[in-house]
């Protein structure tokens, strides 16, 4: 830990401290390996300044910096309460090129915490004068808020944001982690950038078993199982076929990248047992996924001239030369639809596809 502020106080006013300090604290994730005590406590106190955000008068802002360096968090520490709060505004700036998740630390009581001051930023702070906008950490607030929990905690962030992003981009996102140990706590809240696949993304996926776990998930403000009948109605006949295509993304392939690109489930026996057909589909598949690095191999499972139906039948595979070909084209099929429907995409182990294991 780092003292960056020692003044000379008395006993009563180092007590006031000690009591105050849950308030005047923020817990600020996301910060690179590059960052120490002394570089976090410098960027608060000049970003602090540029915005309007110092009410203590002049001096720094920030008293006190305790990282844990592995996890890349820290507890950046004010003189006020009402300093705490202003900083929260700063809740995705750019530190050394990397957004900062700024946040309330554990322990925050907001109805002792209202009682020492205000508890939301101000008003007035200039936060275009550290290229943020009014409104930037709102990304994660309003009614389409979707809160999951339940999720196996031992998934990374990015499993968990790709499982979300099967229904479309997000606006934003976060999983929540334990400050200590930057562990899951199980739980995440994202929304949409589009909000018409919120009741979509809910109905999908609550209920949904993700090993020995079984998702909840929901508008942030309302029941997880509470979706409008007529919205429900809807959604019957998405959710088995969605629900399925979705654990194959969580089970049975690679989380990791590979070269190799599968989409599941876009294509019919029916679609597949033509030459013709065949050829056109594999040519355009080909020319397609060309434009996103150098392709080795594209291959499409089909039924055997006797109509029996083989492993893979319904995907399509994609080898690429490189890793980075096969994540450009993993990012770009979440575009893709076929048939109006999104199309879903996994990384294929390797040494299944060398050895023609389409089952997978």
């Amino acid at each position: 830990m780092t003292q960056l502020f020692d003044p000379f106080v008395n006993n009563s006013l180092a007590r006031h401290l000690e009591d105050t300090r849950y308030a005047r604290r923020v817990s600020v994730g996301g910060l690179p390996p590059s960052a120490n005590e002394q570089t976090v406590a410098i960027f608060f106190n000049q970003a602090m300044a540029a915005i309007g955000g110092n009410t203590a008068g002049p001096g720094d802002a920030v008293v006190d910096v305790d990282m844990n360096h592995d996890r890349g968090f820290a507890l950046v520490e004010m003189r006020l309460t009402e300093e705490a709060s202003n900083a929260m505004a700063l809740d995705g700036i750019l530190f050394e090129g990397v957004p900062l998740k700024i946040r309330r630390p554990p322990g925050y009581n907001p109805s002792e915490a209202a009682a020492l001051g205000p508890s939301m930023p101000s008003r007035c702070l200039n936060l275009a004068a550290v290229g943020l906008t009014p409104g930037s950490a709102e990304g994660l607030k309003g009614p389409d808020r979707i809160c999951v929990s339940g999720l196996p905690k031992y998934l990374t962030e990015a499993q968990v944001r790709e499982l979300l992003e099967s229904f479309g981009p997000l606006r934003g996102f976060d999983l929540v982690k334990d400050w200590g140990t930057g562990d899951s706590m199980g739980h995440a809240y994202c929304v949409y950038q589009n909000s018409s696949v919120t009741d979509i993304a809910c109905a999908s996926l609550n209920g949904m078993r993700l090993h020995d776990n079984t998702l909840t998930v929901g508008r942030a403000k309302q029941r997880a199982s509470q979706h409008q009948p007529e919205v429900e109605t809807i959604l019957l006949g998405l959710m088995a076929e969605q629900q399925a295509q979705l654990q194959q993304v969580m089970f049975g392939l690679v989380p990791t990248p590979t070269k190799v690109v599968c989409l599941l489930q876009v294509l019919t026996a029916d679609e597949l047992k033509h030459d013709k057909d065949y050829e056109e589909i594999m040519e355009h598949m080909r020319l397609e996924a060309c434009r996103y690095g150098n392709l080795v191999k594209v291959v499409i499972p089909r039924p055997d001239s006797s109509g029996q139906l083989v492993a893979g039948v319904g995907k399509v595979f994609f080898e690429y030369a490189d890793i980075d070909s096969a994540i450009k084209a993993k990012t770009a099929f979440r575009e893709w639809k076929f048939d109006g429907n999104p199309v879903f995409s996994v990384y294929y182990p390797e040494i299944k596809f060398a050895n023609l294991e389409f089952d997978g």
